[in-house]
């Protein structure tokens, strides 16, 4: 059995695809640039700062900032996925490794009432390197005092995956977060719930 189950955030424990990628698309649209949710996509699992280069905002400060604040309102109410809650809570330990900065994490997980779950929490203001760079699991694993074939990496997204390979980790793939396991190939694990991770307790 692994002992330490490590999280990705959005997309994995909470259901916030769609409050990110709107608040990001009313944030472009008030700096006067117009996009389509799909042409946005591409922002899921990597940091806001590098999102804002990729789309060549002049102020990214200024634009994250308009961007914390739309999503404000929903993140407070923003869904964890069914059956997550139950499975942390059985876990010997949890820990996120996450692209959201801890102003963004202040505004959103630690109003879900499940941080008491996590033994480890590392945000992108963590670290200098991010996902799919190791630096940011290589750290969660540092805090859980875990060594990296004793930990396993629950994501949804190409960059969680590359980051856990990268750190030498074993990798789940979040089915209901990702929809699809096309581009996956290298996964350890396909969970198509949540209630699935409970497998590897009898691993």
């Amino acid at each position: 059995m692994y002992q330490a189950f490590l999280f990705d955030l959005d997309g994995t424990i909470i259901d916030s695809e769609l409050i990110g990628l709107r608040a990001l698309q009313e944030t472009m649209a008030e700096l006067g640039l117009t996009y389509h949710l799909d042409e946005l996509r591409f922002s899921l699992g990597i940091p806001s700062y590098k999102t804002m280069e990729m789309l060549n905002v002049k102020d990214i400060p200024a634009a994250i900032k308009i961007c914390v604040e739309k999503e404000k309102p929903y993140m407070s109410k923003v869904p964890i996925f069914q059956g997550m809650r139950d499975v942390i809570a059985k876990l010997p330990a949890c820990g996120i490794v996450t692209s959201k900065t801890a102003e963004e994490m202040k505004d959103s997980f630690y109003l879900l009432g499940i941080d008491h779950y996590f033994q480890a929490v590392v945000c992108a203001s963590d670290t200098s390197k991010h996902k799919p760079d190791p630096e940011p699991l290589e750290l969660g694993l540092r805090r859980m005092d875990c060594t990296a074939d004793n930990a396993v990496y629950i994501g949804d997204s190409i960059y969680d995956m590359k980051c856990a390979k990268a750190a030498g980790v074993d990798f789940g793939l979040a089915l209901w977060g990702a929809k699809s396991a096309s581009g996956f190939e290298d996964a350890r694990y396909i969970f198509e719930t949540p209630h699935d991770i409970m497998k590897l307790l009898h691993r």
